[in-house]
């Protein structure tokens, strides 16, 4: 099965947290070792919103801030290369024919942000779109997506489908950088036209990634 697992920067967190990240590296093998191909997109999260804030004050310009935000996401997408060691190139792609290419040689590739003006969510759907992706993945900071923001709404639920089109009328925010979104809406646009299968469950619980390739109740599934 061809996977995009898109891994939000806030999973990773400000320091990066090193038993989270050897339960992705462990889940990353095994699923690996299971036959998959898994492309790899990981966002900048915190980091590049410390960044960004500081541009800010510098009074740099969005293309700016996006760039460095960029930067942010390919050093923690060097950090997950680093310890995957030899089953994956040490290389952070800077382009998605880079990226299919090392994908091609070793079945596993991490990558970052790509350019200004687009999220990593929209990266990950267009590495989706040209792998002709099996399953897309988000691991958010939240069980899945909710029937409104639960860090605002205590009475907000969990919704165990929903379907693009609802999804992308609670994504409209016009991209900016640092830009924190339950599924950008450039990605559901992508993901929906190509009729990709598309999970976002907690990244918090690696072993989640595997329960959603065999098709366990997990997360919100997006339907069409």
């Amino acid at each position: 099965m061809k996977i995009v697992l898109k891994i939000g920067g806030s999973i990773i967190g400000l320091p990066p947290d090193p038993s989270i990240l050897n339960l992705y590296i462990e889940q990353l093998l095994e699923l690996r070792k299971e036959g998959h191909i898994l492309a790899i997109i990981v966002g900048g999260g915190p980091l590049s919103r410390h960044y960004i804030e500081t541009a800010e004050a510098l009074g740099m310009n969005n293309n700016d801030k996006d760039e460095l935000a960029i930067l942010a996401s390919r050093l923690n997408a060097k950090l997950i290369v680093k310890k995957l060691k030899e089953f994956a190139s040490d290389v952070i792609p800077t382009t998605i024919s880079q990226f299919i290419r090392l994908l091609e040689v070793s079945k596993i590739a991490v990558m970052g942000g790509l350019k200004p003006g687009i999220t990593t969510d929209a990266v990950a759907a267009l590495v989706a779109q040209a792998i002709d992706a099996d399953l897309f993945v988000k691991a958010t900071d939240q069980e899945g997506v909710y029937s409104k923001d639960p860090k605002i709404y205590p009475e907000a639920h969990k919704l165990d489908f929903i379907t693009f089109k609802e999804l992308g009328k609670m994504s409209k925010m016009m991209h900016k950088p640092g830009i924190h979104s339950i599924l950008d809406s450039k990605a559901i646009k992508v993901l929906e036209k190509e009729g990709i299968k598309t999970i976002i469950l907690n990244g918090f619980k690696p072993e989640n990634i595997k329960f959603a390739i065999r098709g366990d109740k997990i997360g919100t599934r997006i339907e069409f």
